[in-house]
C-alpha cells in the first residue's frame, strides 16, 4: 500500500481567455484555431484543463468566434464586447462563475504546450502555502518583451510589471510572468474590481490583480513553469516553432510507451495519435488525425496516414497512403505506392504493389496483384468494391464499381470486371491474343528505307 496521502483540491473552474484576434498572424481564421499537431491550438489548453476535472471549463471569446465556440463545444463561452484587456476579459466570465466557491486558473488559448501537471502545480502551491493567488513564472533567454515578476525578502510576489510600463531596475529582473494564473474565486473578483486601465496602452491588466492583493494583505506565490509551456503564439513563426516543440513531446511520448521511431525528427505526429507496442515507424512518415495503430506494427518510410485503424503485426510501406475511413486488419501487408481510402482489409491480405483500393471490403486472405484499381466513381456518385476472402486478383485489373467477387474466386491478370464474379470461379475480361506470323518483319521493311549498293 502506498503511504502518499492524496491531496484534496477545493473545487476548480478554469478561463481560458481567447478573444484576441491575432492580426499579427495575418490571417481570417481566428488564433486559437490555428493547428497546432493538426488539432486547433485551443483544444490543447482545453484538454489540458479537462484532464483536471474541473467544475467548469469556460472560454472567453470574442462576437462573432462562433468557429471558436464550436471548436471548444461542450465546453461553455462568453463574449468580451471589447477587446479591453486581460484583465477585462476575465471579467467576462463573473456573470456566471460569481456564485462559483473555489479556485479559478485563468489562462490563455493561444499557449497551446501548457500541460495537466503544470496546471496541477498551480493547485499543489496553493495548498501548500495556502496563497491566495498562484501565479506561473519562467526564466527565458531573453527576457526583454515579457512582464517581470516582483518579489520580496519572503520570495512572495509583490507585483507583475508589464515590459511597457517597467523601469530600468525591473527590466534587469530575469523572472518572467508566465501568464497563468490561479485565485482563490472571491478574490479573483473582488481584486477586477478594482483594476484601472492607467497603463502605457490603457487596458485593464489582470496582472494589476497581484499589486492589488498586496494591497489588501492577500498572499501571491510563483511555480516556476519550463519556458517551452508559457510560450504565447502571435505569429506564424511562433507557430511553426510551436509545433516544432510539440512533435518533440508527441515523438517522445510514443518513445516512452514502447514505440521504435528509426529517425524521430522525420516523423510527425497527430495530437490524437494512437500508437501501440513495438510498433516500427520509419523515417519521413506522416501521420494525421484520428489514426490508430495497433501493437507489432511496422510503417515503413514516407507513408502518409490520415483517420485509419491498422490492426496488430500489420505492415504498411514505404511509400503508401492511407486515407480516411480505412481499416487494415491484423497481419495484413500493404505495400509501395499503395493507396488505401475507405477501404476495409481484413486480416492477412495482401496489396502490396501500385493499387488504388477505394470504397471497398477485401476478405481476409485474399491478394491483389500490382496496378490493381477500384473504378469507385461514376462521375456523380461512389460506388461500392467487394473482394471475398482468400480471392486473388491478376495484376492490371480494373474491378468497376458496384461489383463483387466471390470468396476464392481468381480474376485473370489485365482484366476489366464489369459483372459479379462467383465464388472460386475464374473471370478473365480481356481481348483474346492474336499472333500474326512475321508481321514484324515487313512491318519494318515496310518503314525502313533500303540500302542502295554503291557505285564505282
Amino acid at each position: 500500500m502506498s503511504n502518499e496521502i492524496e491531496t484534496t483540491f477545493p473545487p476548480l473552474a478554469c478561463v481560458i481567455l481567447a478573444a484576441g484576434r491575432g492580426t499579427r498572424m495575418r490571417s481570417e481564421i481566428p488564433k486559437v484555431l490555428h493547428p497546432i499537431a493538426n488539432s486547433p491550438m485551443i483544444t490543447h489548453v482545453v484538454s489540458a484543463c479537462g484532464a483536471l476535472n474541473p467544475a467548469n471549463v469556460m472560454v472567453v471569446v470574442a462576437p462573432g468566434m462562433d468557429a471558436v465556440e464550436k471548436a471548444v463545444a461542450p465546453h461553455r463561452c462568453v463574449k468580451q464586447s471589447e477587446p479591453l484587456g486581460t484583465g477585462d476579459a476575465a471579467k467576462a466570465a463573473q456573470e456566471t462563475l460569481k456564485d462559483f466557491d473555489g479556485d479559478i486558473i485563468v489562462l490563455f488559448g493561444d499557449a497551446p504546450l501548457v500541460t495537466t501537471e503544470a496546471l496541477r502545480r498551480l493547485q499543489l502551491k496553493r495548498s501548500e502555502t495556502g496563497a491566495d493567488i498562484v501565479v506561473s513564472g519562467f526564466t527565458p533567454e531573453d527576457p526583454t518583451p515579457y512582464g517581470r515578476l516582483v518579489l520580496d525578502s519572503r520570495e512572495n510576489l509583490i507585483a507583475i510589471v508589464e515590459a511597457a510600463d517597467a523601469t530600468s531596475q525591473q527590466r534587469d529582473i530575469r523572472l518572467c510572468n508566465g501568464g497563468v494564473m490561479l485565485f482563490e474565486a472571491k478574490t479573483l473578483w473582488t481584486l477586477l474590481g478594482q483594476i484601472n486601465p492607467v497603463n502605457a496602452k490603457g487596458e485593464y491588466y489582470l496582472t494589476d490583480c497581484i499589486a492589488l492583493a498586496g494591497e489588501a494583505r492577500k498572499t501571491c506565490v510563483v511555480v516556476p513553469f519550463p519556458p517551452d509551456q508559457v510560450l504565447g503564439i502571435n505569429t506564424r513563426c511562433e507557430l511553426a516553432k510551436a509545433e516544432k516543440l510539440m512533435q518533440q513531446r508527441l515523438r517522445g511520448n510514443a518513445m516512452l510507451n514502447g514505440a521504435t521511431l528509426i529517425d524521430p525528427e522525420t516523423v510527425y505526429l497527430s495530437a490524437d495519435t494512437k500508437i501501440g507496442r513495438d510498433v516500427t515507424i520509419g523515417p519521413n512518415v506522416v501521420i494525421g488525425r484520428g489514426v490508430e495503430i495497433g501493437d507489432k506494427v511496422e510503417i515503413r518510410a514516407f507513408c502518409h496516414l490520415e483517420q485509419v485503424r491498422i490492426d496488430n503485426g500489420a505492415m504498411i510501406g514505404p511509400f503508401a497512403r492511407l486515407r480516411p475511413g480505412t481499416v487494415v486488419g491484423a497481419h495484413v501487408h500493404i505495400g509501395n505506392f499503395v493507396e488505401l481510402k475507405n477501404a476495409k482489409v481484413d486480416s492477412g491480405a495482401k496489396i502490396n504493389h501500385l493499387s488504388y483500393i477505394g470504397d471497398a471490403t477485401v476478405g481476409a486472405r485474399a491478394n491483389i496483384g500490382a496496378g490493381t484499381i477500384t473504378c469507385n466513381y461514376d462521375g456523380f456518385r461512389k460506388h461500392l468494391t467487394q473482394i471475398g476472402s482468400e480471392a486473388f486478383i491478376g495484376s492490371n485489373t480494373a474491378l468497376v464499381a458496384p461489383v463483387k467477387v466471390g470468396d476464392g474466386a481468381f480474376v485473370g491478370a489485365g482484366s476489366v470486371i464489369t459483372l459479379e464474379v462467383p465464388s472460386k470461379a475464374l473471370a478473365v475480361a480481356r481481348g483474346r491474343q492474336t499472333n500474326i506470323k512475321d508481321w514484324a518483319r515487313r512491318f519494318r521493311e515496310e518503314k525502313v528505307p533500303k540500302k542502295e549498293p554503291p557505285t564505282h
